[in-house]
């Protein structure tokens, strides 16, 4: 293996020494320099406009409910609504976001909201925003221990209500009427998902915690979520190997794309006590299934997902639907 990679450094040094100059290399960066900086300071100008245009937005749209919420010295729900303020402002302008079907979830009371993974869950972060303007609730999201050790994260996860959930702190987070958003797939399913199947394994702890918390559940599915982000599929293997053993989400991940976003709300799922955890996990998967099917356009094409942004292909696509 050593010698492989000694054998592999030396093809590289021969190359640069015989096809780089390095003498004209420096010579072509000092000439251009100045050019360089000529265009890239008005870009930098322009990127700083558009970054004021987007402070103005969220000021604007949600100011008012942001000085109210100042005004009673909550430091952890006005730096929330700031948070929302921005994410919400993000859904809008890059992805069109839209929630359809947010009267599904209920106005007060617990329940659970049960969710397809994508390669990064970029939706929840977009509904939870929505959440706290449209219902003025807050959703505590369940995330991987993992992120807890992401420099950061912590004060993040104090201020919006994330938790590396069990079941009987999620259980308890229900009793006391809150909302609580799982993913049953989790890392696993934003890895290795790559045509909106669900992943769930055996994971029924969603299940046993609603069970306990005699509390409905309400699961969601966001449109194009894969097609925003996605993971490479190339060495899939190696990496499912990684995963099992380490538990390390290393799969390469690429996008960004502006598709079009509608996050797509089920009907409740009220308490049945006669169901056992395997019967209700199973109802669950059955829900966001059905929201699958009806709504996201499969396999997925990210092409066609960021036409839908241009009204005539938003507006064609809901007369074929």
């Amino acid at each position: 293996m050593f010698e492989y990679f000694e054998g592999f450094t030396e093809l590289v040094k021969d190359y640069v020494v015989h096809y780089i100059d390095i003498d004209y290399s420096l010579w072509i960066t000092w000439f251009l320099a100045p050019l360089l900086i000529t265009f890239l300071l008005p870009a930098f100008i322009a990127l700083l406009l558009y970054f004021s245009a987007f402070v103005l937005y969220i000021l604007t749209l949600h100011w008012r409910n942001i000085k109210e919420t100042l005004q009673t010295g909550d430091k952890w729900e006005a730096s929330r609504k700031c948070i929302a303020a921005i994410w919400d402002a993000h859904g809008w302008i890059w992805h069109g976001y839209e929630v359809r079907g947010l009267e599904n979830l209920p106005d007060t009371g617990p329940a659970l909201i049960i969710y397809y993974h994508g390669a990064i869950p970029i939706d929840l972060y977009y509904f939870i925003a929505k959440v706290i303007f449209h219902k003025n609730r807050v959703i505590h999201p369940v995330v991987d221990h993992f992120l807890f050790k992401v420099p950061g994260f912590s004060i993040l996860a104090d201020c919006m209500g994330a938790i590396p959930g069990t079941i009987q702190t999620c259980s308890n987070i229900l009793k006391q009427g809150e909302l609580l958003a799982i993913s049953p797939g989790g890392v696993y399913e934003a890895q290795f998902s790559h045509h909106y199947n669900l992943m769930w394994k055996k994971r029924m702890g969603f299940a046993k915690v609603a069970l306990e918390a005699k509390c409905p559940i309400v699961p969601f599915f966001t449109e194009n979520v894969r097609e925003s982000f996605r993971t490479v599929s190339v060495g899939r293997r190696f990496f499912l190997r990684i995963y099992a053993r380490f538990k390390a989400p290393l799969a390469p991940i690429y996008g960004g794309f502006p598709v079009k976003m509608i996050t797509h709300v089920g009907k409740p799922i009220p308490y049945d006590g006669s169901l056992t955890p395997e019967e209700l996990q199973a109802k669950v998967a059955a829900a966001i299934e059905d929201l699958v099917q009806k709504n996201q356009r499969l396999p997925g094409n990210i092409l066609l997902a960021l036409l839908e942004r241009i009204p005539f292909f938003k507006k064609k696509k809901e007369k074929t639907e």
